[in-house]
């Protein structure tokens, strides 16, 4: 495949937002279902890993499935991002995108459960060891999938980012957010996995400064990048990733 940048930034959104849909839905769900707070995490966790590698098998082909602006910034900067440098306009098609389509989940998990659409978060996280935490849970997710790529083992992004998102939710004492875009999305909901606004900009932060400890360990352990297609998976958690959320 050889998409345009219009689609792939499409596919950028679209992940993005399903990614959003899927921490914020199963967050919701879970604490109207237990007022466990281990097992609301452990039920938030295991539905990101699932929908994460899903969506990252899916949509590798066409964007690349960073889904996460570190993610874009890290694989632009490092020539990787079309398999050499390209213009700025490709990464900033692919963060616009990717924080549109975040806000726009978190709106639609929000719709989902009669909850309103959108209300700021007051689930403050406003810490230095959360801090610590999500640097370090990006420098993992950055390290694990440019080293999958630097080895010529990106076929195992979906399945080993997935499971790398699943336990960082436990690992780390942020609860690995470890991307900008998804922590700016789960801002705009009130419920288990939101994060309140004046501790966003702190987490982002964060998140940057991981992203750089990452692409350092890869290029210590790595040596130089070679040459990779576009559509090379690289995606990201969204995590985080996204990913999960302390009560």
């Amino acid at each position: 495949m050889n998409p345009s940048l219009a689609r792939r930034a499409l596919a950028e959104g679209v992940g993005t937002a399903a990614l959003v849909t899927v921490v914020v839905g199963s967050g919701i769900q879970a604490a109207e279902l237990s007022h466990d707070v281990g097992v609301q995490l452990l039920a938030n966790s295991l539905a990101t890993v699932f929908g994460l590698g899903v969506l990252i098998a899916l949509l590798g082909p066409v964007s690349g499935a960073h889904f996460n602006p570190v993610v874009t910034l890290a694989a632009w900067l490092s020539g990787r991002t079309s398999g050499e440098p390209t213009a700025p306009r490709e990464p900033a098609a692919y963060i616009s995108a990717q924080t549109v389509g975040a806000v726009g989940g978190s709106v639609l998990a929000d719709a989902m459960f009669a909850e309103p659409l959108v209300k700021w978060s007051t689930h403050d996280r406003s810490a230095g060891h959360l801090w610590l935490g999500e640097t370090v849970a990006t420098a993992g997710l950055v390290f694990l999938i440019f080293g999958l790529i630097r080895t010529g083992r990106a076929h195992l992004a979906p399945a080993s980012v997935a499971l790398y998102i699943g336990a960082a939710y436990w690992f780390t004492s942020s609860t690995s957010f470890a991307n900008p875009a998804v922590t700016i999305g789960r801002a705009f909901t009130d419920t288990f996995a939101g994060i309140a606004p004046a501790s966003v900009a702190p987490f982002v932060v964060a998140q940057l400064v991981g992203g750089v400890v990452g692409m350092g360990l890869v290029a210590a352990l790595f040596g130089r990048p070679d040459t990779a297609p576009a559509n090379t998976p690289v995606p990201q958690d969204a995590a985080e990733a996204v990913a999960p959320a302390t009560p």
